[in-house]
């Protein structure tokens, strides 16, 4: 059944015109009043849905049943990521959402490529956001992960509450330093539902600099092992460690 995100309060009963992306995308798949269709709203669970009629940039549908469906990992994990360059963002943030992250902050750090700011930034935000809900209107998630916007890695340090070990979640630092502690390992002595919260660099890694100030916030430096992965390919490896 095709399924759309749609942000706005849903309840049994109602009638409403879609979102306008979720209106597009009905009237691409050449939809027709009569067909049901699925909603979620980021909230948590599914509705059913029934088009009741089609506009020439509109839709309208009947909200059916609720389903209490819920789709999403036992721990919450959230990546930090210096960004890499090029498309390979949009690439890690579609695959993490399908994954479950529960949020993403962008990153510029010493050794970034990629660089925004201002408009351009804020539009880049947008775009990703939407990465994210396509990326759970594909895979059957119902909560969208938050893309925040774009932060220079030693403010949003800084903007971190003091580490708490019972109340904050884990910091990981994925770091290529020797001695490391394997993440795996790390993860068997973390409780289950114990939050995690990623720190990752971009081509390059972090800086020794920074890597000194992921410490000093509390972040614990892990490693994936011997082999040197790309930025994108290292952050997602750390989230399906973390989430299975």
């Amino acid at each position: 059944m095709p399924r759309f995100h749609c942000p706005v309060r849903l309840v049994e009963g109602q009638v409403l015109l879609l979102p306008a992306a979720a209106a597009r995308h009905v009237q691409v798949l050449r939809l027709q009043p009569g067909q049901t269709i699925e909603l979620f709203n980021g909230q948590g669970g599914e509705w059913d849905a029934s088009i009741t009629r089609m506009g020439r940039s509109d839709v309208e549908v009947s909200v059916l049943k609720h389903h209490p469906t819920e789709r999403e990992p036992l721990r919450s994990v959230h990546l930090a990521v210096g960004m890499p360059a090029n498309d390979r963002m949009d690439w890690l943030l579609e695959k993490a959402a399908e994954l479950g992250v529960a949020s993403l902050q962008p990153l510029h750090t010493a050794h970034s490529v990629l660089r925004l700011a201002g408009e351009r930034a804020t539009r880049k935000q947008a775009h990703w956001q939407s990465v994210a809900i396509a990326a759970c209107e594909q895979c059957g998630g119902n909560r969208v992960p938050d893309v925040h916007a774009v932060s220079d890695l030693t403010t949003w340090l800084k903007a971190l509450p003091p580490w708490d070990r019972e109340h904050s979640a884990l910091r990981c630092l994925l770091s290529l330093g020797q001695g490391t502690q394997a993440l795996d390992l790390f993860l068997q002595d973390a409780p289950l539902h114990a939050p995690v919260l990623f720190l990752s660099g971009p081509e390059g890694g972090l800086s020794p600099q920074e890597e000194s100030l992921a410490l000093a916030a509390g972040f614990v430096p892990v490693t994936l092992g011997p082999r040197v992965l790309r930025a994108e390919t290292a952050a997602l490896a750390a989230l399906v460690l973390a989430l299975r």
